[in-house]
């Protein structure tokens, strides 16, 4: 990987890490569904412009049916569980969590798609999910006040990035990759308007809260989007989804500096048994052979 990959990675790194800590700041201000539905038309009005720069608006149209399943799983829906379980969870616990999606998108095509799973990925899958138990072990209380539904909405945003992972490679294989992101955040922000409009908070957030949204919209999601682009074309896909290792490092960091957040030992343990399954789930980590 060329420096210049690498700086692209780092920076998707963190940026993508640093959702967890706008989200985390902006959400009780704003609520989750007004929060997102700000990101998400934030974000169309930053990849409209390229889409039809790109002449690419008919590649869309074609495709809508396809598209709008993509982008309410990929980003409606998993926007608003994520930006919910922020309310009462860390970002640096939301992040690790998240870094479960590529155990999720193996699991689901195996069963969905039939994808084969080696002894590899298979173990990776048992561990990752050991290390999400171990994560949730102290905090999966479903009491008034407690963080257990928060958990269970970060695994549910996982499984919608799972599913729409495969959705994507299995209707929309070979469609330009600023159709698919354009499109994702088209969708959402038509799909949440109603609901935000409903929920919108009666009073109106302070300019700190505004300013988050407007990053989380433009440089967490726009640019981040055409970064992960940028280097799926540059370096391949394989490549590009390291970054799932450094995002949980970003977003537990940024919360630690800016929230004041605390990083336990559980989940310095939790997290690194995460990271191992996501690694052999997705082949970066080789299974040792016998022999």
């Amino acid at each position: 990987m060329k420096p210049r990959d690498l700086a692209d990675l780092t920076l998707l790194a963190a940026l993508w890490g640093g959702s967890f800590l706008f989200m985390r700041y902006a959400a009780p201000a704003f609520g989750a569904v007004p929060l997102m539905w700000l990101r998400a038309t934030i974000a169309t009005a930053c990849l409209l412009p390229l889409l039809i720069w790109q002449g690419q608006v008919g590649t869309l149209r074609e495709r809508i049916g396809l598209v709008t399943v993509m982008g309410l799983f990929n980003s409606a829906i998993p926007f608003v569980l994520i930006a919910w379980a922020t309310l009462s969870i860390t970002a640096g616990l939301a992040s690790i969590l998240n870094a479960t999606v590529p155990i999720m998108t193996a699991l689901i095509g195996a069963l969905w798609l039939r994808d084969k799973l080696g002894v590899g990925r298979l173990a990776g899958l048992v561990i990752g999910m050991a290390g999400v138990v171990l994560l949730a072990a102290d905090k999966a209380d479903f009491k008034p006040g407690g963080s257990g539904w928060a958990l269970l909405a970060m695994v549910s945003a996982t499984l919608c990035y799972g599913f729409a992972a495969n959705h994507t490679k299995r209707y929309l294989t070979g469609v330009p990759p600023m159709v698919n992101a354009a499109g994702s955040q088209i969708v959402s922000a038509v799909a949440l308007t109603p609901f935000a409009l409903w929920t919108w908070p009666a009073q109106t957030p302070e300019p700190l809260a505004w300013g988050a949204a407007v990053v989380l919209g433009i440089g967490c999601t726009a640019v981040a989007y055409v970064l992960f682009f940028r280097l799926i074309e540059r370096v391949g896909a394989s490549r590009a989804v390291t970054v799932t290792f450094l995002v949980p490092v970003f977003g537990t960091l940024w919360g630690a500096l800016f929230l004041g957040e605390t990083v336990t030992g559980a989940m310095l343990v939790g997290g690194a048994i995460v990271l191992a399954g996501t690694g052999l789930s997705t082949g970066i980590i080789r299974w040792p052979k016998r022999g």
